[in-house]
C-alpha cells in the first residue's frame, strides 16, 4: 500500500487488495505511508487502517483515492502499458511543472499559487514542447512532443 499512495497514478486489477499489515507484526508503517496515506484518505481513516490492519478492495482502495483505476485483472498490464506510452509520448517538461505546482499547492495560499502558475506557463511556453502544443492546437492537429 506504501507504493501505492507514493504513486502519481495507480492501477488496480480488480482482485487486487490493500493493507498496512505493520502493526499487526509488531511493527510500524514504512515507506512513506503515514504521510502519503494521511494526505490521501485523512486522519481517522489512516488510523483504522494502520491499527485495524483490515483489507481494503480494490474498489474500496479507488473510492478512498488510493488508487486512480481499477480495471479487470487481465487487463492490468495492457492498460498499464497504455497508460506508460501515453505519458512517455507526452509532454513531460509541462507533466514534471504540472507535479511541481500541485504538490506546491498544498501548502501555498491562493495568491501565492497563482504567482507560481504564472511563472509555470510562461517557462513552458518558451519551451519546445509548449510552442508545438500551440501550434498544433491552432493548426487542429495532434501535437508531436519531443520533451524539449
Amino acid at each position: 500500500m506504501s507504493l501505492a499512495c507514493a504513486c502519481d497514478m495507480t492501477l488496480a486489477a480488480e482482485s487486487a487488495r490493500f493493507t498496512l499489515a505493520y502493526t499487526k507484526i509488531g511493527l510500524t508503517p514504512d515507506g512513506g505511508a503515514t504521510y502519503t496515506l494521511t494526505r490521501l484518505v485523512g486522519l481517522k481513516r489512516t488510523l483504522e487502517l494502520a491499527l485495524s490492519n483490515r483489507l481494503l478492495s480494490a474498489e474500496e482502495a479507488f473510492n478512498w483515492g488510493i488508487v486512480t483505476r481499477v480495471v479487470p485483472d487481465n487487463d492490468l498490464i495492457k492498460e498499464a502499458t497504455d497508460l506508460a506510452s501515453r505519458l512517455a509520448a507526452g509532454p513531460t517538461k509541462a507533466f514534471g511543472a504540472t507535479k511541481r505546482l500541485v504538490q506546491s499547492g498544498l501548502a501555498e495560499s491562493f495568491e501565492g499559487q497563482m504567482k507560481n502558475e504564472s511563472r509555470s506557463i510562461s517557462e513552458m511556453v518558451r519551451t519546445e514542447d509548449g510552442r508545438e502544443g500551440i501550434s498544433a492546437f491552432l493548426g487542429k492537429r495532434i501535437p508531436n512532443f519531443k520533451g524539449q
